[in-house]
């Protein structure tokens, strides 16, 4: 293997996610693997695993798949405007960027309401404690 490119294995482990759900974001367009072997496997690359870190750290935040595509074309366009293949339309690096921002104010949102939940759940738990101890 070259050292550019890993299989599917490889990225699950550095993912943290079953092969299972790397091919569903495949079949979805959410991660396209940048290669296939001679023998036809996946083939990924930094670029891909960075994508699919991104997807994993929404998921929990609630975004739906269409979400995760919305964002990821957003952040891709804006690396290409970035990149100099289209540095001329600063206009439409302003609503990429204002797209991006409303995502992070969604998850800063969600964030707060995991907090909210993780705090409640702890006050729960320490009253079981205090329960489990009287008796």
């Amino acid at each position: 293997m070259d050292g550019g490119h890993m299989q599917i294995g490889e990225v699950a482990a550095r993912t943290e996610l079953s092969l299972r759900t790397i091919r569903h974001y495949e079949e979805t367009g959410l991660v396209i693997p940048s290669a296939r072997s001679q023998g036809g496997f996946r083939l990924y690359t930094e670029a891909d695993v960075a994508r699919l870190m991104v997807i994993r750290r929404m998921k929990p935040l609630g975004f739906t798949l269409d979400q995760m595509r919305d964002l990821l074309d957003a952040t891709d366009r804006l690396d290409a405007v970035d990149g100099g293949q289209d540095a001329k339309d600063g206009a439409a690096r302003d609503v990429l960027l204002e797209r991006v921002r409303e995502y992070e104010r969604a998850a800063t949102e969600q964030v707060e309401k995991l907090r909210v939940q993780l705090s409640r759940a702890e006050d729960f738990a320490a009253t079981l404690r205090a329960r489990l101890d009287e008796g």
